[in-house]
């Protein structure tokens, strides 16, 4: 059993606990970069493409998920084998992984084919589908990138080695960025794609970062520890028990996404100054939500890692702790959407040809996300705790049927009622908060904690 798990005090736990957080932290705030700066550059071409940026990505992101989902589980699987000391079952999981990851290719491409009438249906704007269509179809096809990503980036997690996940993400960055700038805007004797460099300068980041991992995994000390070179045989068991416990987790951000996705796109159907305004709205959210998921996902592997070296207490204490960590930076980030909501939308907002209506609806929307961000921090820490413990099943189904609910609600308020944009963003605030106040109720039950994912067989 590594060292770390062997005495369960506070101190032990908060090292193991930033060890394992602060490079996955540093890694989603790398994402969050990438993301930012494509969506910043796409604004200066134009307000419809940064609003296709929004809504592409989000409809490919929401095919994607209930495959990322299942691949990116075997994080806690791994965590937990990693905790029992059972070292030599760490990367067959991963392997298994990587197997899922490659099967879902196929259906990836084909949903790539017909995603265009997703956007008509939304009633978005005319000018704007084409551009989101091509964007979302370039990363649907990709996507297998970001699956692979997620199944070795599982296996280090789980075993506590999120620096190599951190370097890879930053290299990933340091790729996409100019990448994105070279091809967006036809630089350095590229020719100028709009809509679609974003979306090759994005895959190829994505690329840059899966090879790091794979170097990393497959190189002499990871595979002397592990056996990662021989340890690619296809055990059905070991897949067995991802389909088991990874589907409810993929099928929770799928349903999560989808309805996420049916309440931006509903949006982005008040027109083009709304769509652009919620679009920079959650743009600066990424910023504060991106970073807590990172350590959301961190909470999931050490809290396996107690579970699976049986120390529910342990286990406990380091979720507590991971919810201190998340208030402080969520905190922050609250205070500085109230005081400087204004200039952080010029940022995008000042490149329009016409911004005043844009900017003053996206400086309320900003504003408003700060009355929930120490709320979206609790329901990612807990989340996390939960998943590390093996309670997928019930994550799923309160998230989704809050997330479902609120979708509900949506479509009534902008179809039914035809309410004003602020009043269904008002609703997205009550339903966030609502999600943390579910994920606390059901931590602090104490249920997870006699669960485990990997039991006592030796699959």
């Amino acid at each position: 059993m590594p060292d770390s798990l062997t005495q369960p005090t506070t101190k032990t736990i908060l090292k193991r606990l930033l060890t394992v957080a602060l490079p996955m932290v540093i890694s989603q705030a790398s994402e969050t970069a990438m993301m930012f700066v494509d969506r910043l550059f796409l604004s200066r071409v134009s307000q419809l493409h940064l609003s296709a940026a929004m809504g592409g990505g989000l409809a490919n992101f929401a095919v994607a998920s209930v495959f990322v989902g299942v691949a990116g589980y075997v994080n806690a699987i791994v965590a937990q084998y990693y905790g029992a000391d059972r070292h030599d079952h760490c990367a067959r999981a991963a392997a298994q992984s990587v197997y899922f990851a490659l099967m879902a290719m196929p259906v990836l491409v084909l949903v790539a084919r017909v995603i265009p009438g997703f956007f008509s249906i939304m009633g978005h704007d005319p000018q704007q589908i084409p551009l989101e269509s091509i964007y979302a179809q370039w990363l649907l096809s990709g996507a297998v990138i970001l699956l692979l990503r997620n199944a070795f980036t599982g296996f280090f997690l789980g075993t506590g080695k999120t620096r190599v996940v951190m370097i890879s993400n930053i290299v990933g960055m340091f790729v996409n960025i100019p990448a994105n700038y070279v091809l967006i805007f036809g630089k350095a004797g590229f020719p100028e794609l709009g809509m679609v460099g974003a979306a090759i300068g994005t895959l190829a980041g994505g690329v840059a970062a899966l090879l790091v991992l794979l170097a990393v995994y497959l190189g002499p000390r990871i595979n002397a520890l592990y056996k990662t070179r021989s340890a690619w045989r296809f055990d059905r068991i070991m897949f067995r028990r991802l389909m088991r416990y990874g589907t409810p987790a993929g099928i929770e951000i799928f349903l999560n996404v989808m309805a996420f996705n049916l309440f931006v796109q509903l949006m982005h159907g008040y027109g083009a100054d709304v769509a652009a305004a919620i679009t920079i709205a959650f743009n600066w959210d990424i910023v504060a939500f991106i970073p807590m998921l990172g350590l959301g996902i961190a909470t999931t592997a050490v809290v396996g890692q107690y579970i699976g070296a049986r120390d529910p207490v342990g286990a406990k204490i380091a979720a507590l702790l991971a919810l201190r960590l998340g208030w402080i930076y969520s905190g922050s980030m609250m205070i500085l959407f109230f005081v400087a909501a204004r200039p952080l939308v010029e940022v995008f907002s000042s490149g329009f040809a016409a911004n005043s209506d844009v900017t003053d609806l996206a400086v309320i929307m900003l504003r408003l996300v700060g009355l929930y961000t120490m709320a979206d921090s609790t329901q990612l820490v807990f989340a996390g705790a939960l998943r590390g413990a093996g309670d997928t099943g019930w994550v799923m189904r309160a998230s989704a049927i809050l997330h479902w609910v609120f979708a509900g609600i949506v479509v009534v308020l902008i179809r039914v009622v035809e309410a004003p944009p602020i009043t269904v963003w008002l609703c997205f605030i009550g339903f966030v908060m609502s999600l943390g106040v579910a994920m606390v109720l059901r931590f602090r039950s104490g249920k997870w904690q006699t669960m485990s994912v990997i039991g006592e067989s030796n699959g």
